[in-house]
């Protein structure tokens, strides 16, 4: 019989050989590191083509890589688009941010899929409806949604650092949570986590969500000033009208959004401020990760849904599916696949995620995305769920919404239309006027689309169930008031 020794050292041998299959297998699936950037508006970034060079590091990333500035977001705020991001289904199918503001048990999420597949799988959130509550936390090995309850989870060093550089990186010593800017506390987290992958084999899948620039528009210290040489305020005071903006923002658009130039001026400045201080962020931690040794690594850089300033007599991201809530930009570094795309097409969060989900290996024909690398699309498909429209008419009884729908709206968008309906009727858009109906015009165009949204809505569209409700923490509920979704 064999002595102890010999089993061990056979057993260790056993090990070795599974250990190195395990990483020849690996090394042909590619690390995944997306990151979303909240309520980050296409027109308004340097690959957009803005005036302002608010994104060089997305840039930089894509020159590498692919951008794209015409992605189209599947819902107009984050529970519904990050919702389809997660688990590769329509909003509509799913109910997330729809009728319900949770992932159903019967829905397999992104997440699940990865880690099924041999994948570490990780997220980093800031965002209240990317958490537990929404049950989008499901198939995440490690998951921190940073809250000011949870805060203390970044550690000890990372906040040490917050608190020395809270002047610079966020709004100073002040109570009022609103104003506190975080993406030096996310990548404070990231990093402690990408080590921690670096020194194991298997693929990775993390997932980041920052918050901004997501409304108040209060930028930190260091980023006050950077836009505001043609406004007659400070930095400072553009701030702090953005703010009370932000406060009043039901009551203000219940008015017909009564701001003057200077008004509007503020806040895109303070706006055009908080994405220009996250994209440095986003870079340093990009080269930071590049800085690590963890083989090949695909970085995905969006946003989550657009901004209005002013459309359609609106502000922030309610009530309606154009350019200015849909249109996000989107880079790709470090997949070594030919797409069939150019960056001009059009595409979707969803053909992303099932690209990446084939390149490691998982089958996604079931999700609604394509394979960038064998097909494109011709259209996109947005949604958006029920509104009432109770806050508005508090402040202004005679609110006029009947040009905003109130039941479940979809729209297809392609190069040149936009088209949408409801239970209450349709409306087509020539994408160069967002707000004329011009079906009259054109109805070969508008029975064309519509035909193609039925069949579409009918393939992808069908609720799988009524819409599952969770009740959210008082937590949760205290940075929604925050960002401005509940009273």
């Amino acid at each position: 019989m064999r002595d102890k020794s010999s089993f061990s050292g056979w057993n260790r041998n056993i090990n070795y050989r599974r250990r190195n299959q395990q990483i020849v297998h690996y090394m042909s699936t590619p690390n995944i590191v997306w990151i979303t950037l909240d309520s980050l508006r296409s027109d308004h970034t340097t690959i957009g083509g803005y005036e302002r060079d608010t994104t060089p590091e997305m840039a930089d990333i894509a020159d590498s890589g692919h951008g794209f500035d015409t992605c189209i977001a599947h819902g107009k705020s984050t529970l519904p688009s990050t919702g389809a991001i997660l688990t590769g289904y329509a909003p509509t199918h799913t109910n997330i941010g729809i009728e319900g503001n949770a992932v159903p048990d019967g829905i397999t999420t992104v997440a699940e899929r990865f880690r099924d597949a041999g994948y570490r799988t990780a997220c980093l959130s800031r965002n209240s409806y990317v958490s537990s509550a929404t049950n989008l936390d499901r198939g995440f090995d490690r998951f921190q949604w940073l809250a000011s309850s949870t805060i203390h989870r970044a550690g000890a060093k990372t906040l040490a650092s917050y608190l020395w550089n809270i002047r610079s990186h966020s709004a100073g010593l002040t109570t009022d949570t609103a104003k506190h800017a975080s993406p030096l506390l996310m990548n404070g987290v990231a990093k402690r986590w990408l080590g921690d992958f670096e020194s194991e084999s298997e693929p990775f899948f993390f997932y980041l969500h920052y918050n901004e620039p997501h409304r108040p528009y209060y930028p930190p210290g260091k980023y006050l000033d950077t836009f505001t040489d043609d406004l007659e305020m400070s930095g400072r005071e553009a701030a702090k009208r953005a703010l009370e903006i932000h406060y009043s923002l039901d009551e203000i658009v219940a008015n017909g959004c009564d701001l003057t130039d200077e008004e509007w001026a503020a806040l895109r400045a303070m706006y055009d401020a908080e994405i220009a201080y996250t994209d440095e962020m986003v870079g340093r931690l990009v080269s930071h990760l590049r800085s690590l040794d963890l083989g090949d690594t695909v970085v995905v850089v969006t946003g989550d849904h657009g901004e209005l300033f002013g459309e359609w007599g609106l502000l922030s991201h309610s009530y309606v599916l154009n350019d200015a809530v849909t249109r996000v930009p989107l880079v790709i570094n470090g997949l070594d696949e030919s797409l069939t795309v150019d960056d001009s097409d059009i595409i979707q969060h969803s053909d992303v995620m099932r690209t990446l989900l084939e390149v490691a290996g998982v089958d996604g024909s079931d999700t609604i995305g394509v394979d960038l690398r064998e097909e494109g699309r011709e259209f996109a498909v947005s949604q958006r769920g029920p509104n009432t429209y109770e806050e508005l008419l508090t402040h202004n009884p005679d609110f006029d919404y009947s040009a905003f729908h109130t039941g479940t709206l979809n729209a297809l968008r392609t190069e040149e239309w936009r088209y949408q309906e409801s239970g209450e009727g349709a409306e087509l858009f020539d994408l160069a006027d967002q707000e004329t109906d011009v079906r009259e015009a054109y109805p070969e165009v508008a029975e064309s689309l519509q035909s193609d949204l039925t069949d579409w809505v009918e393939a992808n569209g069908q609720p799988v169930s009524e819409g599952q409700q969770e009740e959210f923490s008082g937590t949760v509920q205290r940075q929604l008031r925050d960002l401005g979704y509940m009273e």
